[in-house]
């Protein structure tokens, strides 16, 4: 019998990723998705008409449970929340809703509904609940062990749900799980993050569709993979006998400059600086100026390793993002 997997988030790179992950190892996939009229349904249904769609909201109790109840899940993988950094300092409290009290909505569904003993529930948390201070940033990448101290609203919600996670898995004898994934990016990204910001901008600037594009802060170092990759470990960590909490990197970071000297010769142009402009108004109120994971113990754990390198990635995103604007173009 095939086993059952509930994923919430679906509508985001990672949910997409997963689904077909999941599909292609035999799932029967289920996906919650916000709203009748959520315009990423019609994307599913004609690119993964495998998922069974069920209308649900993380700050809504009775439709979790429902749909928890619909699914019948052997496996949760909890993808859901406000993702975007920027986004989480002018809407602080949407972001706690549903990045973190979210969390919490999902698990007592499960509890609920008697899944705690036979549901394996996975949560998204993130390198951002590090917050990339000098007291606490070792040498070779945070691990499992390091300290938190997050620097945004995203990262503070989603400190909340890692450890209720944590305490559901403690209290209830949970199979519960945490990936903590550094930055993961690739072709299904939202447009409103830097990277795809980015590919997006050097395949119009590619095209003649415009000159420039506008950015914030270009020093911070991050700890880039491939989100394809990383949906991998994200199932691995349910597989295991017992539950724990897992880092998720590539063990090396880059700056967003040398992001952009990537993209940039990927249309042939070495020098991008006359085509960015530093705007205030994508400055951080706190900014993370480094990032930097140790994967050691997934690598030894789940036997996972990241396989797309960054330059990889970099390709990866600018190619797509190129064939896009030119069928937009035709």
């Amino acid at each position: 019998m095939a086993k059952r997997a509930l994923i919430t988030g679906i509508t985001g790179q990672d949910g997409y990723h997963l689904a077909e992950l999941l599909n292609e190892k035999g799932y029967e996939v289920y996906g919650i998705i916000r709203g009748q009229e959520n315009p990423k349904r019609l994307v599913i249904e004609q690119e993964q008409p495998y998922v069974k769609l069920i209308e649900a909201d993380l700050t809504d109790m009775t439709s979790l449970v429902r749909a928890v109840k619909t699914a019948q899940p052997d496996e949760v993988y909890n993808l859901g929340a406000i993702s975007n950094v920027g986004f989480s300092f002018n809407n602080p409290q949407v972001t706690a809703d549903i990045t973190g009290k979210g969390v919490l909505n999902v698990l007592e569904a499960i509890r609920i509904t008697g899944g705690e003993k036979t549901a394996r529930f996975y949560q998204a948390s993130t390198s951002e609940m590090f917050g990339g201070l000098d007291y606490n940033r070792p040498g070779d990448g945070y691990d499992e062990n390091s300290l938190f101290h997050p620097r945004s609203p995203y990262g503070v919600a989603k400190l909340y749900g890692h450890w209720i996670t944590k305490n559901y898995r403690e209290s209830y004898g949970m199979h519960a799980s945490c990936g903590i994934l550094f930055n993961h990016e690739g072709p299904h990204r939202g447009i409103s993050f830097v990277t795809r910001k980015i590919t997006d901008a050097v395949a119009r600037i590619h095209l003649g569709k415009q000159d420039h594009i506008e950015l914030g802060n270009l020093d911070p170092k991050r700890d880039w993979g491939y989100a394809g990759d990383y949906v991998e470990g994200m199932w691995r960590m349910l597989q295991q006998d017992k539950p724990g909490d897992y880092i998720l990197a590539t063990g090396e970071t880059h700056t967003i400059g040398e992001f952009l000297t990537l993209a940039f010769k990927e249309i042939g142009i070495d020098d991008w600086k006359p085509y960015v402009k530093q705007n205030p108004l994508y400055m951080r109120p706190a900014e993370v100026d480094i990032l930097l994971g140790n994967p050691a113990k997934a690598e030894k754990v789940l036997g996972w390793k990241r396989q797309v390198d960054f330059e990889g990635l970099v390709k990866m995103m600018v190619k797509n993002d190129i064939d896009i604007q030119s069928k937009l173009a035709n």
